[in-house]
């Protein structure tokens, strides 16, 4: 049975969702504020945490922020009631899998989760790899950490993860659709543009030139392929 987390201190928000959860047959960890979530997740070690971002005690911010820092990989999905772009693109930064804006489809959540952990399923088959170096590019998928020319590369979860996958396919066309089923978890949203973006970021900061790209290749209509040759 997969054992959830959930830091919210809306205590109704809170309440649906545990007996939701419940219902779909996870076992379901509660907390009302950061520090209490904190300690419930390195003490029961969950194989998913819903975070909310504004709570009292320590945010939800720090504690994505203490998760990831100490090296701990376990999906976040963080919840916010703010509509700002910039606060869903923070929490993501920062380590977060996946957010949702309150008032929220359940539905939506419990498809969401089921995304995040056959993504999880996958990332353990054994085909991703943990490691890869190129031309002066070396990237740790495990610790997340990527450097160019010795100089430390800030990228984000996703940006890990498109990567990722088509390091796995080295040399093969990797489909847009294929990088949002296996890195976003759902094709609705966000949208091919995205991974158009973000591919468009990880040339700003792997290629030498990115105007000219000698590894992340776009084939136009399909997708994309990394090249690992030089």
């Amino acid at each position: 049975m997969k054992r959830i987390l959930v830091i919210e201190d809306d205590i109704a928000i809170l309440r649906g969702l545990k007996d939701n959860l419940e219902y779909e047959h996870y076992e379901v960890l509660t907390a009302t504020d950061g520090e209490q979530g904190y300690a419930l997740l390195v003490e029961q070690k969950p194989d998913l945490v819903i975070l909310d971002l504004m709570l009292p005690r320590m945010s939800g911010y720090e504690v994505c922020r203490r998760i990831r820092g100490e090296g701990c990989n376990v999906p976040i999905l963080i919840l916010t009631a703010r509509g700002e772009e910039v606060d869903k693109v923070l929490g993501l930064n920062i380590g977060a899998d996946d957010y949702m804006t309150k008032p929220f489809s359940v539905r939506e959540l419990l498809a969401r989760i089921q995304a995040i952990f056959r993504r999880a399923t996958n990332s353990k088959s054994g085909r991703l790899p943990d490691e890869i170096h190129f031309h002066d590019v070396t990237v740790d998928f495990l610790r997340f950490e990527a450097r160019k020319s010795g100089r430390t590369l800030e990228m984000s979860r996703k940006e890990f993860g498109v990567l990722r996958l088509l390091a796995a396919r080295a040399g093969e066309v990797v489909t847009r659709d294929e990088l949002l089923d296996q890195v976003w978890g759902y094709d609705r949203f966000p949208t091919t543009r995205t991974v158009d973006n973000h591919l468009a970021l990880l040339r700003s900061k792997i290629e030498d030139d990115p105007s000219h790209p000698k590894f992340l290749i776009t084939v136009r209509g399909v997708g994309y392929k990394l090249l690992l040759g030089e």
